[in-house]
């Protein structure tokens, strides 16, 4: 099957493009957060194609005063690899590993112009491979950059102007996991679910700092990183570490209610760095599809489907599982100052945390 995408020097196999391999699971996601330097708006974007369910989804959301309005299209893929819109949502790479814009043309009042600078060129996160019982649950790949953002967006009829100091993040990540209806044959030999992942990419005066932990219930890491890069850092410049974060829950939840990064890097004049992690802005993923029901990665819609609902945070309840994702806009404090955002998953038992069960929350 050729697609527009056979015209460029990108194969990986001795297939057409459209064809990724044989797992079914096979995805390639773009994924955009923003925030104004006073934090009061908070905005994200994701796009997701999968070559195997021939389905292609993208979502934007605003998070202003409390208030999460969310977009969600879907659309079959036709096998064109190259499709970088979904129903409203448009991204476009104006220079690759450095320059992106992010248009949205929808109804409802919901609208937006964006464009993406990265602060230095993006990191390559260890490769994620984990097995739940004899099966593959995850094998993929990520490269990630903090950046600043212009441009604006339409909320309400309200036009909103990003002002200098609105930064950011962006990932890119490809490879295998979970997507579009769930399997039906259970693994006899699968363990009970647990997955733990707290996410750290820092806007910081000074730089930039990333922070991942991938850990299994008892807390031992299958996959982490620290990094830390100037502005301007080329590939060769990114200084690599370890670090720890010692974090709570806030009460009846599964969210981080605060934390504290410690990070080392030897060799380097960032020896050691202390910061001070305060959560202000409650932004839920399900808005970008991350564990919603309805509108989760690559579930198919038929026809084009195009959507918008509203999740109003303070009637968001702690304990429903559809809610367990999320990132919070964070103040950053301590050796360093800046604005950032801590991401959290914790699913099953995690005994850090003092969870026990698949959804028990903090006590």
């Amino acid at each position: 099957m050729l697609s527009a995408a056979d015209e460029w020097p990108i194969h990986q196999t001795s297939e057409p493009i459209a064809f990724a391999g044989t797992d079914r699971n096979f995805y390639d996601r773009y994924f955009f957060n923003g925030y104004t330097a006073d934090a009061s708006v908070f905005f994200a974007c994701a796009l997701g194609i999968y070559p195997h369910l021939d389905v292609i989804d993208a979502h934007f959301c605003v998070l202003r005063d409390g208030r999460q309005v969310n977009l969600h299209a879907s659309a079959p893929l036709k096998g064109e690899r190259m499709t970088l819109s979904c129903g409203p949502i448009a991204i476009a790479i104006v220079e690759p590993l450095q320059k992106l814009s992010i248009r949205v043309a929808g109804e409802s009042g919901l609208n937006a112009e964006l464009h993406f600078e990265g602060r230095h060129f993006p990191i390559e996160e260890p490769r994620f491979i984990h097995r739940i019982g004899t099966r593959a649950f995850m094998d993929y790949t990520r490269m990630t950059q903090n950046g600043s953002w212009s441009g604006c967006i339409t909320l309400d009829d309200e036009r909103i102007d990003l002002a200098d100091g609105c930064m950011g993040t962006r990932d890119r990540s490809w490879g295998i996991r979970p997507v579009g209806a769930r399997d039906p044959q259970a693994n006899p030999d699968a363990p009970e679910l647990q997955f733990f992942w707290q996410w750290t990419p820092l806007n910081l005066e000074s730089g930039s700092v990333f922070f991942h932990l991938n850990a299994d219930g008892k807390g031992e890491a299958w996959n982490t990183r620290a990094v830390f890069a100037r502005d301007g850092a080329g590939r060769d410049d990114l200084v690599e570490g370890s670090g720890v974060l010692e974090t709570s829950l806030v009460p009846n939840t599964r969210w981080p209610a605060k934390g504290q990064l410690s990070l080392t890097f030897p060799g380097s004049d960032m020896e050691r760095l202390e910061l001070a992690i305060e959560p202000i802005v409650r932004f839920q993923m399900r808005g970008l599809g991350y564990t919603d029901p309805e509108w989760g990665h690559g579930l198919f819609h038929g026809s084009e489907r195009v959507a918008q609902d509203v999740i109003t945070l303070s009637e968001t309840g702690g304990a429903d599982p559809s809610n367990l994702h999320v990132q919070m806009l964070s103040r950053i404090s301590g050796d360093a100052s800046g604005l950032g955002v801590f991401e959290q998953l914790a699913l099953g038992a995690y005994a850090p945390l003092g969870l026990k069960d698949a959804f028990q929350p903090a006590s």
